[in-house]
């Protein structure tokens, strides 16, 4: 049994791993208390923060989410700039992804971010940082969404939103006995399930759905209805590629074969599978793999949350006092 499987029940590694869990929790109570008692310093960066987290460990479809939020803000007429870590990158500064920028250099997160909406996008190891600078190159901005960060707590917020995918909380344990970075429940703004199953009926819902068409490198489209029948494999380098596989399948595309590979998967020294088949992969994958393999071809990902969500959203940005972002 790997360490996945094992965070959804209190079996026996799980329950063997569960002392360390209270280590685990005791430094992390410790690290908050310091931030609460200004031992540890939170800042504020002059524009309101919206952070997009989570409390499980492993991807719970945050990235979709602060796509589909950017969309919605600007739809409001919002400035919002972006900002993340940039996780699995081969630098460690702070800079912006701009249009074209490499993946291995910014992230593949924060790369499809910014093609996707064409807001500002800024990573760095420490947010804050990554906070200031979008600010200073782009002053007009009005709310910034941290992509990630429920944790990073130098970053002062106004409203976090904590996601979740249909695991829930696992067993309910802290890590490395349970899925959790820190104890659920906890005080939390809103709560949006990305799942097509929630695993508890407090939060919001939402639907995922693959897009009616498929993007060649060059921006153009293809029909997934011209893909029904044909010799067709399919990868994905994300938290749970099986949820790609079984999408396409439900669209009437029943892929050859299957490659499901780790989730940021940098595609150095990767080699097509021998073939004429058409290649089918993520949107966050085409990113890295149009590098090496431009006849790939992109399925997007449609993600809707429940019109209600939007309403509490907008709600809670029209509360913020002393802000302008509503």
């Amino acid at each position: 049994m790997d360490l996945q499987q094992a965070w959804l029940g209190r079996g026996p590694l799980a329950s063997l791993l569960w002392p360390v869990s209270l280590i685990f929790g005791a430094l992390a109570a410790v690290r908050r208390w310091l931030f609460r008692i200004g031992a540890l310093r939170t800042e504020r960066v002059g524009v309101p923060v919206l952070v997009v987290g989570n409390v499980i460990a492993g991807g719970a479809g945050k990235t979709p989410v602060v796509i589909a939020l950017v969309r919605h803000l600007r739809a409001r007429g919002i400035e919002v700039g972006v900002i993340s870590r940039g996780y699995g990158r081969k630098t460690n500064d702070c800079r912006e992804a701009l249009p074209g920028a490499d993946p291995r250099d910014v992230g593949d997160e924060a790369a499809l971010t910014r093609r996707l909406t064409g807001v500002p996008v800024f990573v760095a190891a420490k947010r804050i940082e990554a906070a200031r600078a979008l600010l200073q190159h782009y002053p007009r901005t009005r709310l910034i969404v941290s992509d990630d960060g429920l944790q990073h707590l130098a970053l002062a917020r106004d409203i976090e939103l904590c996601v979740f995918d249909d695991r829930g909380i696992g067993n309910g344990w802290l890590l490395p006995a349970g899925p959790l970075r820190e104890h659920w429940p906890r005080r939390c703004d809103l709560v949006l399930h990305t799942g097509a199953q929630p695993a508890f009926a407090e939060g919001f819902r939402s639907q995922r759905m693959l897009a009616d068409h498929a993007l060649r490198s060059d921006g153009s489209h293809v029909p997934l209805s011209e893909m029904v029948g044909q010799p067709v494999v399919a990868l994905a380098a994300i938290a749970k590629p099986e949820g790609f596989f079984e999408m396409l399948r439900t669209r009437g595309i029943r892929p050859d074969r299957c490659f499901p590979l780790p989730d940021h998967f940098d595609f150095d020294g990767w080699q097509r599978p021998a073939g004429n088949q058409l290649l089918l992969c993520t949107e966050k994958d085409a990113v890295k793999l149009w590098r090496v393999a431009p006849e790939a071809l992109a399925v997007p990902l449609v993600f809707v949350p429940e019109p209600a969500f939007y309403a509490a959203l907008d709600a809670k940005l029209s509360s913020l006092d002393g802000h302008q972002a509503a």
